[in-house]
């Protein structure tokens, strides 16, 4: 490939190119009621060395709504987690006690995967 058919990828000027593409991400400006959501559990293993770990898909929420959320789950499971993507990843099996819990609250839940 000769080299002026290659993208420029890195500049001193604009920076690495690749980050800002990539970086399209939108932001939910407003979060929906519950009821007229519907919260999808996963349960992964895959790329975690073995250790479970149950994902909360499709919220659409705020970023500080989603912090809230995230942290209210993880002090009725009592356990760790984190927010990716706007997905909540709980560590360990707890999609039983994750519906439950999100029930209460209004949403309306599906539990997905084996």
């Amino acid at each position: 490939m000769p080299r002026d058919d290659r993208p420029t990828i890195w500049t001193s000027e604009d920076g690495d190119l690749r980050k800002s593409s990539e970086q399209t991400s939108f932001t939910v400006r407003h979060s929906l009621p519950p009821k007229q959501q519907i919260a999808y559990l996963h349960r992964e293993s895959k790329g975690r060395g073995g250790k479970t770990v149950t994902i909360i898909k499709n919220l659409i929420l705020t970023e500080t709504d989603l912090k809230t959320l995230s942290k209210m789950l993880k002090q009725t499971c009592g356990t760790g987690g984190t927010i990716k993507d706007g997905v909540i990843e709980m560590q360990g099996e707890h999609r039983d006690k994750i519906a439950e819990t999100l029930r209460k609250m209004g949403y309306t839940v599906k539990i997905a995967g084996g």
